[in-house]
């Protein structure tokens, strides 16, 4: 374990994050100049792809973070059978759910029911598969539709804001089983699938397109809420949630439904609408 990953156990999550959001959402022209130019620089945002490509335009920085995408800057898969990818960034793990447990990196790994909050929940992807993608600071922080789903619960898990790097997956035990995250539950014509929206160290605001902010309000307990009443169903390719300052969405499938990409494997870059995997 490295020693800024060490230091992540001791810092004080909550108002690390707490501060982040203050200056994420600060209107002040230098602060939220500085930001955007600073991140633009450092990670080579590419803003040409953005609706607004002005970085001066936005009047904060989680409006740059969480900017749109130009028209046409990203089309999905056209393979009717095709799952597609949710998000722009890279691939951190994907493959079987091997017995019920989810893997993480080298040496690590979690269960499914612990990173759902129930193992009610878990039980549909016994032996599925999974794909997890990672979403770094020059990202798209938007999170889009696999496939067509009709929403049925959302389930916000109260927990830590460890870091979601390439070092903290790999020194973390349960890492994204101990985040703080919002899961989200779809009916699919191939049945359920789950969409788990992950914070991380700075990084523990969530959106969603039916209700607004999920993530804060901060919580001891976990909290569902049904929405199976309202009919909410989004279009394969449709956006469905975003971070308020980046960080990880997990994807969770039944067995025997769909194949993902042989292409794909740990640190492969990935966009929005490419091949997933295939439904059998």
């Amino acid at each position: 374990m490295t020693p800024i990953t060490a230091l992540t156990y001791v810092l004080p999550h909550r108002l690390l994050s707490s501060l982040a959001r203050r200056l994420a959402y600060s209107t002040n022209t230098t602060i939220k100049q500085w930001l955007i130019d600073t991140v633009t620089r450092k990670f080579g945002v590419n803003l040409s792809e953005a609706a607004e490509s002005d970085a001066t335009a936005y009047p904060s920085f989680n409006a740059f973070f969480t900017r749109a995408l130009r028209p046409g800057a990203r089309t999905p898969d056209a393979d009717p059978r095709a799952l597609l990818m949710p998000a722009d960034g890279r691939i951190s793990q994907c493959g079987p759910i091997v017995d019920g447990r989810i893997f993480q990196a080298k040496g690590q790994s979690f269960t499914a029911a612990e990173l759902l909050g129930s193992q009610t929940d878990a039980a549909p992807f016994h032996d599925g598969v999974f794909a997890t993608v990672y979403l770094s600071p020059r990202d798209y922080h938007r999170v889009h539709m696999p496939c067509t789903g009709t929403l049925r619960e959302t389930v916000h898990v109260p927990g830590r804001l460890f870091s979601v790097g390439t070092a903290a997956v790999a020194g973390v035990p349960r890492l994204f089983a101990r985040n703080e995250r919002l899961v989200c539950h779809f009916d699919t014509e191939f049945g359920p699938m789950a969409s788990v929206m992950v914070g991380a160290l700075l990084v523990s605001g969530v959106e969603t397109v039916w209700s607004g902010v999920e993530i804060p309000a901060y919580g001891a307990a976990i909290t569902r809420k049904d929405w199976r009443d309202r009919n909410i169903t989004l279009e394969g390719f449709a956006e469905m949630a975003r971070f308020n300052y980046g960080s990880t969405v997990i994807i969770l499938l039944p067995k025997g439904v769909a194949t993902l990409d042989p292409a794909l494997g740990a640190e492969s870059p990935v966009q929005l609408g490419q091949r997933l995997g295939l439904r059998r």
